[in-house]
């Protein structure tokens, strides 16, 4: 287990190395100056000589590289060029405000899908499951901002029950005011997870139950819901460890979509705005939070599917 651990410890150090490469050669050797392109065709020769010297770019490109890289190594990431300010505390405070829709979405996503999963399982051909089955495929096909658009007009325009945009910090607002904002950007994200997580564990509790080893546990007169949740629920849990890790992925890509239309001050919104104005420390260091994010959420999974699954415990302590 141990040696499983530490050969996943290293591929996530060498996938947010090669993360760091990618991002800077993808920035830095595209046709054009970096300076022109953040300043604009009207720029003068003045002051893009002024922001290559700001900025580092005369110096040889392993050299640049060197010193972004040491930078994200001290927690540096450089200067904002549109608010002049450290970059570092404006991603982490976005990235807080990001970190309580994801938390809160994924736990919904595990609970409710898991939950809805086994209970069609368990009920095949049954009105429910029918029923469930029609709404994953729906909920799965719609994208997250058609949802967005929707849940404003009804939730907030029509009815009146929910603020369509805006983020209250619970200190200002207190807990009601503050769950207020969201509802509807976390209702819009999980939708669609929950649908996909849901069907995966139905399908694979499904393969669990008709297994010999569940088959053998009924024999030896166990209850159903003993047989369920120490024999058939582990093994069905395993796929859809795996695919709450890839969800964490498509959370983030729906998050830069709903912050953007719920106008909620997270990560997603602040990487548009990076974007749009050329802020290329904000820029690259909100994309580097993003893909270690992402590396953890893998390992995370790795790991518990090591404690769920034996033989990768095994097989780990050999090695």
């Amino acid at each position: 287990m141990t040696g499983f651990i530490a050969r996943r410890l290293v591929s996530v150090v060498f996938v947010l190395w090669a993360m760091t490469v990618l991002v800077f050669l993808i920035v830095h050797v595209l046709p054009g100056s970096v300076a022109h392109m953040i300043l604009g065709e009207y720029a003068t020769n003045e002051a893009i000589a002024a922001l290559e010297q700001r900025l580092g770019l005369n110096d040889p490109l392993y050299l640049q590289y060197w010193h972004w890289f040491s930078g994200l190594l001290r927690g540096d990431f450089g200067n904002s060029l549109t608010m002049d300010r450290p970059a570092g505390p404006l991603i982490m405070d976005a990235l807080g405000k990001s970190a309580i829709l994801a938390g809160v979405s994924i736990v919904l996503v595990a609970i409710i899908g898991i939950a809805l999963g086994i209970h069609s399982a368990t009920h095949v051909g049954s009105w429910a499951d029918r029923g469930l089955t029609l709404m994953q495929y729906f909920f799965i096909a719609v994208p997250e901002f058609f949802w967005c658009i929707l849940v404003i007009l009804f939730f907030a325009v029509w009815l009146g029950w929910l603020p369509a945009t805006g983020y209250t910090p619970l200190a200002d607002g207190g807990v009601l005011g503050w769950a207020k904002h969201l509802v509807l950007p976390v209702g819009t994200l999980v939708l669609g997870l929950i649908a996909h997580v849901s069907r995966l564990v139905r399908s694979s509790m499904l393969e669990a139950i008709e297994s010999r080893y569940v088959l053998a546990a009924r024999a030896k007169g166990l209850p159903e819901w003993v047989v369920l949740r120490r024999h058939a629920l582990p093994n069905a849990l395993l796929p859809a460890i795996t695919v709450l890790a890839v969800d964490v992925g498509i959370l983030i890509g729906g998050i830069v979509v709903v912050e953007s239309v719920f106008a909620y001050p997270g990560l997603g919104r602040m990487l548009i705005y990076a974007i749009d104005n050329q802020d290329l420390p904000l820029m690259m260091g909100g994309m580097m939070v993003i893909t270690a994010i992402y590396a953890i959420a893998n390992l995370v999974a790795d790991i518990l599917y090591a404690v769920l699954n034996p033989r990768i415990r095994v097989s780990g302590s050999a090695g």
